[in-house]
């Protein structure tokens, strides 16, 4: 049976993990390949709102349209970091203009 994996901070690592999912928290220029790792493995992604600004946009922008699995970002327990914008993401993969 595959677990869900968060990928972030030490903090909410702590708590995903007493929640069952198995918790990475990678140094800032490890993030891609612990990233991509998790995607081979695991149902559901969840990735803390800082980590994923230390990702290139297009790369995530790749990795967050795929079908499986599914990859959220959540907010950061520390409040570094918002969430990124939702609607602009979406204009911006379907090719709206503003």
């Amino acid at each position: 049976m595959s677990v869900p994996v968060f990928i972030g901070d030490e903090v909410s690592a702590a708590g995903f993990r007493l929640a069952g999912l198995r918790v990475h928290t990678p140094q800032p220029e490890a993030v891609l390949q612990t990233l991509e790792q998790a995607t081979r493995d695991a149902p559901l992604v969840l990735l803390s709102a800082r980590l994923a600004q230390s990702i290139p946009a297009e790369t995530l922008d790749r990795l967050l349209a795929g079908i499986t699995p599914q990859i959220t970002i959540v907010p950061d327990v520390l409040g570094h970091a918002a969430l990124p914008d939702l609607a602009s993401r979406i204009r911006r993969q379907i090719g709206v203009l503003e």
